[in-house]
């Protein structure tokens, strides 16, 4: 069993790498960074979806069943995207990697960093903070209340 690592761990600027492999499940493809994206190191909740990758390969093919939808996030700073992860819940056994959905994505998230950390360790409730304007959600909106389940059952690791 894994433990969750703190959501606020840093990550330092020189870890940074040109090509990032992707934590997908199994897959040993790499994604290529945008050059508009910043750097790692200015985004508080990778330690998280890396944490959250981990949650997905262990019950990836339940969720799956579960889900059955493909979400894209696009975390942003300062009004720039520096970060977009993909959460795969329609195909295999589940998938999680760095980047745009490589199928259509059922629901879109543009969230700030600093609200997604807030949702995630749950000082924020999601449906408040969506009627708020804090982030926006394209595409199939009631999903997100299955992605929502799927950070809670996280957090209890």
């Amino acid at each position: 069993m894994w433990k969750r690592t703190d959501p606020q761990a840093k990550i330092k600027a020189g870890d940074r790498p040109q090509t990032c492999h992707s934590l997908a499940l199994g897959s040993a493809t790499q994604t290529t960074l945008s050059p508009h994206l910043l750097e790692l190191s200015d985004f508080q909740g990778f330690s998280v979806f890396e944490d959250i990758s981990n949650h997905i390969k262990e019950v990836g093919a339940q969720l799956v069943k579960k889900v059955n939808a493909i979400f894209q996030l696009d975390i942003t700073k300062d009004g720039k995207t520096i970060m977009q992860w993909t959460i795969d819940l329609k195909n295999g056994s589940g998938d999680t990697y760095l980047g745009s959905a490589r199928l259509p994505a059922d629901t879109v998230f543009i969230i700030p960093d600093s609200v997604f950390m807030e949702l995630v360790v749950g000082k924020m409730n999601p449906q408040k903070a969506f009627l708020a304007g804090k982030f926006k959600v394209k595409g199939k909106v009631f999903l997100s209340q299955k992605l929502e389940k799927i950070f809670r059952d996280w957090g209890k690791f």
